[in-house]
């Protein structure tokens, strides 16, 4: 993994839609775009691209499971930027709680976000 400094590292959480896909994503341990779909109420082609802006900047990894793709932190994502996720889904839960409220009971109802 190429060496990621803070400023990247910012750049690529700069957007709303992406932030909160990594906290929930932190949070969850893993996700499905249908999930995220479901938890930011916007349209896949939409978190696609976010997702992939994720993975080009090494804050996530994909893996595809039959059609589905899921989407974790990157196992090589640096211990501070690790840290600063954390914290801050820590710290923030407020700032999305309603998405994680959704992605929870998008679990609980388990293939039909999907």
């Amino acid at each position: 993994m190429k060496y990621m400094n803070p400023n990247e590292l910012f750049k690529c959480l700069s957007d709303e839609s992406r932030l909160k896909s990594v906290l929930l994503i932190f949070q969850f341990k893993e996700a499905c775009v249908c999930e995220l779909v479901e938890s930011l109420g916007l349209d896949q082609p939409k978190i696609s691209r976010h997702l992939a802006s994720l993975r080009k900047c090494n804050i996530l990894l994909d893996e595809r499971r039959g059609k589905w793709v899921y989407y974790r932190l990157h196992p090589d994502l640096p211990l501070w930027a690790k840290q600063v996720i954390e914290q801050t889904a820590s710290g923030a839960s407020d700032y999305y709680a309603d998405a994680a409220r959704k992605f929870k009971q998008c679990q609980i109802n388990g293939n039909d976000c999907c």
